[in-house]
């Protein structure tokens, strides 16, 4: 609610924003686009088989603008922000292995992508969902990119209001942000989301055949975190 008071994102934009992010995320889905970052979880049935859970719950097909707008403020009582336009509490494990290109010689190891840079950007608490920005900025002036080098970003959705600002003041192309979908529709997993958002950031990147990326997530407390990474 700070953060879209404090720079205008009104309560359509977020619930605009979160239908987007359900639409991206049931394409992903279809195009079968998780397959390769998914670890399916055999769940033990009393009579049969296990069951495969292999999809993800979150991303609902039948959400709509209008259903979204029926939704009641979760904070206050005048405020924008609802369960539909924010991210959803998961359960969820995301695990990445990181290696020195020493390491990957040595080895014999077969690398996806190059991690070339990261930062913080340690802001007051209250303003933790801005933090983003700041790191984003500071990582891009480290590592020599424009914003327009950057291929694909992965910026976690906690609200839809963050990403709502963000993309504004960030003067991002909307079409490079989260382009499955995000944690409104997929889930916000506390602890794993960071891990979780560079493992998609990845495959889209894969997926795409393009080469630069970056990810980015606030933290509770007030900072943010920010990385590039180019694909080998």
């Amino acid at each position: 609610e700070i953060i879209a008071e404090k720079f205008g994102a009104t309560r359509q934009e977020q619930d605009e924003y979160a239908l987007s992010s359900h639409r991206k995320a049931i394409h992903a889905v279809e195009k079968g686009y998780f397959k390769d970052e998914i670890v399916p979880v055999e769940i033990p049935q009393r009579k049969g088989e296990p069951l495969l859970f292999a999809v993800d719950e979150g991303p609902r097909e039948d959400t709509a603008l209008e259903k979204l707008a029926k939704l009641r403020p979760a904070f206050k009582k005048d405020g924008t922000v609802t369960a539909g336009n924010a991210s959803s509490l998961n359960d969820g494990a995301a695990a990445v292995v990181v290696a020195s290109e020493n390491a990957v010689k040595e080895k014999k190891l077969e690398s996806m992508a190059r991690i070339l840079g990261s930062t913080t950007n340690p802001v007051e608490p209250s303003m933790a969902m801005y933090a983003p920005k700041g790191a984003i900025e500071r990582l891009l002036t480290n590592v020599g990119w424009k914003i327009e080098d950057v291929d694909l970003f992965e910026i976690n959705e906690a609200f839809s209001s963050q990403l709502v600002v963000l993309i504004k003041e960030l003067g991002l192309d909307r079409e490079k942000v989260n382009v499955h979908g995000g944690a409104v529709a997929l889930g916000h997993p506390i602890g794993a989301s960071g891990a979780r958002i560079l493992t998609t950031l990845i495959y889209a990147l894969k997926h795409r055949g393009v080469k630069k990326g970056v990810a980015s997530l606030c933290l509770g407390g007030g900072d943010a975190v920010a990385m590039a990474v180019e694909m080998v």
